[in-house]
C-alpha cells in the first residue's frame, strides 16, 4: 500500500516563549523559556493535482498559530494544581495571576496565552498547536482526512510529539 505525506519544518515556525510546569503535586519548576521549533507531518490521499495538502496553505496556517505564541508566557487552563485567573492590577491594567500553593506570579494579560491543556509541556503544546491547525484547515475548506503529527522541540533534539488520526 502506498503512503503519502507532507512535512513542514521551517525556520519561520519557531517561537520564543516562557512557561513552567508542575512536576508533581508539590513541585513546580521556575519560570523559564525556550526557542520552540514546530514541525508538522500530514498523511493523506493526494488530490487530483497530487497534493495531500498545499504546502503554502499549511505553511501559512501554521505560521499564524506559531505567531500567536511568540514572545508570550504560556499558561495552562486545565491544571488542577494551578489557579490561573484574569485580574485587574492596582493601576487598572489587565493581568493574569497564577498561584501554586504559596507561590504567586502576575503577568501582563496581553503577554500571556492561556492554552487548553493540563500543563505546558512540549507534548501538550504540540497537541494544542495540532488542534488549532486542524480547526484552521477545516475553516480553509481543507479538513484533514488522514494522520497529523506535530512535534515541538524545546531545545535542540528534545521534542514532544502529538499524533492524531490514521492514514
Amino acid at each position: 500500500m502506498d503512503r503519502y505525506s507532507v512535512r513542514v519544518r521551517k525556520a519561520a515556525h519557531v517561537f520564543c516563549a516562557g512557561h513552567f510546569i508542575t512536576l508533581s503535586d508539590t513541585l513546580c519548576e521556575p519560570v523559564h523559556g525556550h526557542n520552540w521549533r514546530v514541525a508538522v507531518e500530514i498523511d493523506g490521499v493526494p488530490d487530483a493535482h497530487g497534493m495531500v495538502v498545499d504546502f503554502i496553505l499549511l505553511r501559512d496556517l501554521l505560521g499564524g498559530i506559531v505567531a500567536r505564541l511568540d514572545h508570550r508566557m504560556l499558561l495552562p487552563s486545565a491544571n488542577p494544581l494551578l489557579a490561573v485567573a484574569a485580574t485587574t492590577g492596582p493601576e487598572g491594567q489587565d493581568e493574569v495571576t497564577v498561584r501554586f500553593g504559596t507561590r504567586r506570579w502576575v503577568f501582563p494579560a496581553d503577554e500571556c496565552v492561556i492554552l487548553p491543556v493540563g500543563n505546558t509541556t512540549a507534548e501538550w503544546i504540540a497537541m494544542s498547536i495540532g488542534r488549532d491547525l486542524l480547526t484552521a484547515l477545516a475553516a480553509a475548506g481543507k479538513p484533514l482526512t488522514g494522520r497529523i503529527l506535530v512535534a515541538v522541540d524545546e531545545c535542540d533534539g528534545q521534542e514532544g510529539v502529538w499524533e492524531h488520526g490514521s492514514a
